[in-house]
């Protein structure tokens, strides 16, 4: 199975979420609301879940095996690593420059 996009959706500021990322896969699934999480200095990703009676989380979607695991990781981080820079290079681009 081919990862062939992966998109980052939205950045956070604040608290452990930074971001969320939708997925396809092989052009012809998408797997959205996978989250990039920091914690203790270092990121890794969530895969969808939903909430159960009660009140514990299960994840709707998962990697089989560890190997597919690390390539949908890297592929998210690498996404969340450029769409960071993006948005940082836009911030500063957008600054008033003082002379």
């Amino acid at each position: 199975m081919e990862i062939t996009d992966v998109k980052i959706r939205k950045l956070f500021e604040e608290g452990p979420m930074r971001a969320i990322a939708s997925v396809t896969l092989d052009d012809q699934l998408a797997v959205h609301d996978i989250k990039v999480i920091s914690a203790r200095e270092k990121l890794f990703i969530v895969m969808p879940s939903r909430k159960n009676p009660d009140e514990t989380f299960r994840d709707i979607v998962h990697p089989i095996n560890a190997g597919f695991r690390a390539a949908l990781e890297g592929a998210v981080l690498e996404a969340y690593r450029v769409a960071l820079a993006n948005a940082e290079a836009e911030t500063e681009a957008e600054e008033p420059v003082t002379v």
